[in-house]
């Protein structure tokens, strides 16, 4: 086995055992939506904690219990403000160090040694980490302005859970970026906002070709960092299975809906699910 494939393997960190869990737990959840109706968890908390937004509406009916921890959905602007603030913070860090040899802040340095940060990779992957940190700060600027200025959300829900998830997760993706640095050294009118079905493009093939454009940026982040680096391909890993189950859970939503749904359409990807 070749060097790095076994210091890869031989070091389960703080963070690849978070990202392994998540994606378990999305991968878990995923089987039980794939399972007959009669067989799926009855428990409303649990369909309530994995639906939001539209599929809320096509899931158990909800009991007052639950919905008393709803928030809006067009509160998802707070992740990416969240996102751009933080990880603009890091990526500032980053270009001090790689550039001025700053050296991080001593509380920042500490966390990412609890965490699990690089110690002994090359110092080829403080520039990938970079290039990573510039992409994933300017999809963070691209959420932001579609959530503000081209989005449009409709009365739907959150739950406060999935809430507090989202605040956290864009934080989590930042640290987990830097955490590879080795620590030795278009314009639009408002039509109305019911349901349709979609048509054109990418549509043509999937339900939710954003879930699947989500996923091919997490890979192409990966493909910088390069293929054999274990902790950002459970990342990928994690975000395959969670934009999978939220891609079945709208195209069930669709396909509940309208009669008419294209019968060739799949959820996720193209041809196979």
């Amino acid at each position: 086995m070749a060097p790095w494939a076994e210091a890869e393997l031989s070091a389960l960190n703080p963070l690849r055992a978070l990202w392994l869990t998540l994606t378990a737990a999305f991968l878990l959840i995923l089987l039980l939506q794939l399972l007959p109706p009669s067989l799926l968890p009855g428990c409303a908390i649990f369909q309530d904690l994995i639906r939001y937004g539209k599929t809320k509406c096509g899931g158990p009916p909800r009991p007052a219990a639950c919905r008393a921890f709803d928030v809006p959905k067009r509160y998802f602007y707070h992740f990416y403000i969240i996102s751009v603030l933080w990880n603009g913070f890091l990526l500032w860090c980053l270009t001090q160090s790689l550039f001025l040899g700053a050296p991080f802040p001593s509380w920042l340095h500490g966390l990412l040694r609890i965490l699990g940060a690089a110690q002994f990779q090359g110092g080829e992957l403080v520039l990938s980490a970079f290039l990573v940190l510039i992409f994933l700060w300017l999809h963070s600027v691209r959420r932001l302005f579609e959530c503000l200025y081209v989005s449009v959300f409709s009365s739907v829900m959150i739950h406060i859970v999935q809430y507090c998830f989202g605040l956290v997760y864009y934080v989590l993706v930042g640290l987990t970026v830097l955490s590879q640095v080795p620590m030795d050294g278009r314009n639009g009118v408002v039509i109305h906002s019911n349901h349709r079905i979609p048509f054109g493009d990418w549509f043509e093939y999937v339900s939710s070709p954003n879930y699947l454009a989500e996923l091919m940026i997490y890979i192409s982040m990966a493909v910088t960092f390069g293929f054999h680096n274990l902790t950002w391909w459970l990342v990928v890993t994690y975000v395959f299975f969670s934009q999978a189950l939220f891609a079945f859970l709208s195209h069930q939503f669709y396909k509940s809906k309208f009669i008419s749904y294209p019968k060739h359409r799949k959820a996720f990807l193209p041809f196979l699910f």
